[in-house]
């Protein structure tokens, strides 16, 4: 076997007898690279160190990535326009967290002769969200329900949100002279 040691440099090839001494010598363990070369390729580590490294880089990884969900909102073909408005800025806060939303129109009874009324609400949903949504499958009818996903287009930035307006506000005195002259400061003179 070809065997490497835990500096990367190369010991050169000798029996799996040799190698083995070496490893207990350095008290290291003997894993086998490349199997299929002729000969094998070995290298000198420690391996329980090793794993731990390996879970450590994936777990930094994990830690590091958003997952996307999909979040759905549902309507009904006779929603309300105060409604809709509500609905679509809940849209827009779902795309500015980074998830994708399957807005969808749900039908009952007698409204499922009226799909083209769920299709009109949809596609004034596509038009009220235009420049900060890319429509990732078009409205299409599942059963009792139309529905359409949508997703951040690219280079659309929510917008910020505005602080509250700063009223006046009293805190706590830190020292004695300060609550005393806030005391002064509140009492009237006749």
């Amino acid at each position: 076997m070809r065997l490497i040691d835990e500096n990367g440099e190369m010991l050169g090839v000798m029996p799996s007898g040799r190698a083995l001494d070496i490893a207990r010598e350095r008290n290291l363990d003997i894993v086998e690279v490349s199997p299929n070369a002729v000969p094998p390729v070995c290298k000198l580590m420690d391996y329980g160190r090793y794993k731990y490294e390996q879970a450590k880089k994936e777990n930094e990884a994990r830690k590091n990535q958003k997952t996307i969900t999909l979040k759905e909102i549902r309507m009904r073909p006779r929603t309300d326009e105060h409604d809709i408005q509500v609905k679509t800025r809940k849209i827009q806060e779902f795309l500015a967290e980074g998830d994708k939303v399957r807005v969808s129109v749900q039908f009952r009874g007698a409204e499922m002769r009226h799909p083209d009324i769920g299709r009109k609400l949809l596609d004034s949903i596509a038009e009220v969200l235009k420049g900060s949504v890319t429509i990732e499958r078009s409205p299409s009818m599942e059963g009792r329900m139309m529905s359409m996903i949508v997703s951040r287009a690219p280079g659309w930035e929510p917008p910020k949100k505005q602080a509250a307006p700063a009223g006046k506000q009293q805190t706590a005195p830190d020292t004695e002279a300060e609550a005393e002259r806030q005391d002064e400061d509140t009492t009237e003179v006749p």
